[in-house]
């Protein structure tokens, strides 16, 4: 079965700007774009209620999506459109649909550059379960007639597409990604990996300087030896490393604040209760303006 890549819309601004970014996407992918909309079951007790219209809140759903389909279609009109509604619980819903899509594209609401994001309990559900990439889009994209100018499916953002990776356990899916994302859009990778400080380094012992460049330089080194075999791969793209010592989430964090695409692995849990999202990913979905992509790995 050929894959897509799927949008899940509501009525959201930020779920628009995500179907714009998926349509932008699935041009780059030469793939099919399709936009799903899921009804949650009818509630009990507002099926009891005289105002409770199922008919028109079935319609609204319908309109919606076809809303999105047209307002796409319009703006790239050699694109492969398709919409479909579902019922069931959302996060489950769009779970489902990840795994026949290439990705899963969703909105995520913002409170501005001071508060970060405002990440819904769905979208946080979704990224914790999905065995596919789920990308998270804010609202304040351009989108439609006010999108400006930029090539063909590349998101708005001048900058690079950031991977944050542990060099201790690096992640192929995530590799690939990252690369393949930036060899599309035609933007250069800036990869980052951050190391703890040293203990000593509290206590300003003597020698603390030497350590810290040998550590430094040593894991600098250990960047490089992962990514060499992907530069290899994708000899046309361009990498800017970056191993810096801090606190990993905030060093994304600074690393990403021109970036067209964040690129993070997500690893698969076999539990089946709780978000399992550490604290960095935490921090990424909350306070990353640009599109940020989870990327689930063994």
């Amino acid at each position: 079965m050929s894959r897509t890549v799927t949008a899940g819309i509501d009525d959201s601004p930020e779920s628009r700007a995500a179907a714009e970014w998926a349509a932008r996407e699935a041009e780059l992918r030469g793939l099919p774009l399709k936009i799903v909309y899921v009804q949650e079951p009818t509630p009990r007790m507002a099926a009891r209620t005289p105002l409770f219209d199922l008919d028109s809140y079935r319609r609204r759903a319908e309109r919606m999506a076809e809303e999105a389909a047209s307002g796409i279609r319009a703006r790239h009109p050699d694109l492969d459109v398709s919409t479909t509604q579902l019922t069931g619980t959302v996060a489950d819903v769009l779970c489902e649909a990840a795994g026949d899509a290439e990705l899963l594209v969703l909105g995520s609401r913002g409170l501005g550059r001071l508060g970060g994001f405002l990440v819904g309990s769905v979208s946080l559900a979704v990224v914790a379960r999905a065995e596919r990439p789920v990308v998270l889009v804010r609202a304040g994209e351009e989108t439609g007639d006010a999108q400006r100018t930029e090539p063909a499916g590349r998101p708005p953002g001048t900058g690079a597409v950031v991977l944050g990776l542990d060099v201790d356990e690096p992640a192929e899916p995530l590799l690939e990604f990252a690369f393949d994302a930036a060899a599309r859009h035609g933007a250069p990778l800036r990869a980052v990996h951050v190391w703890p400080e040293p203990p000593t380094s509290f206590y300003r012992f003597y020698g603390d300087a030497e350590l810290y460049d040998d550590l430094q330089r040593g894991q600098a080194t250990l960047l490089t030896e992962v990514l060499r075999p992907w530069r290899q791969k994708y000899p046309d793209v361009e990498v800017i490393e970056a191993s810096r010592c801090g606190s990993a989430a905030q060093v994304l964090v600074d690393q990403s604040h021109d970036a067209c695409l964040v690129a993070v692995g997500r690893r698969i849990r076999t539990r089946s209760f709780g978000f399992h999202l550490g604290h960095v990913l935490h921090s990424v979905l909350h306070h990353i303006a640009a599109p940020v992509a989870v990327v689930p790995h063994g």
